[in-house]
């Protein structure tokens, strides 16, 4: 039987949660999307808890943003994650792609990251 998109990513997810952990030296920038928005998180996988999280719903970006599902919206998130990040003094993370294909969005705010400062 034929898998369907979401069975897919949250496999995928799964895969990479296997690997990816992230420390409170080097944390894990973990990506939702939705068809609507897009999120990031900095987690600390030992502390269980957020550092830092950024996403098209905050009322900041919602203004200047037209829509939240543009590779556009996307770069905004990762330019605001990585502020915020060194903000806290973190600069090295591990990036978390929540089983989505890095590509599109996702990527859009991944290279908005590394340009904003953050290592990964």
């Amino acid at each position: 039987m034929k898998m369907t998109r979401k069975e897919a990513t949250q496999r995928r997810h799964s895969r990479v949660r296997r690997v990816v952990t992230g420390t409170s030296e080097r944390p894990r920038l973990a990506v939702y999307r939705s068809n609507q928005h897009i999120y990031a998180q900095l987690i600390d996988d030992s502390q269980h808890c957020t550092i830092v999280s950024a996403s098209t719903v905050e009322a900041e970006l919602r203004a200047e943003l037209e829509r939240g599902s543009t590779c556009g919206a996307s770069a905004q998130v990762g330019k605001l994650i990585a502020e915020r990040a060194k903000a806290k003094g973190v600069e090295q993370v591990v990036f978390d792609r929540g089983g989505n294909l890095y590509h599109g969005r996702v990527k859009a705010l991944a290279d908005a990251a590394r340009e904003g400062g953050l290592s990964f």
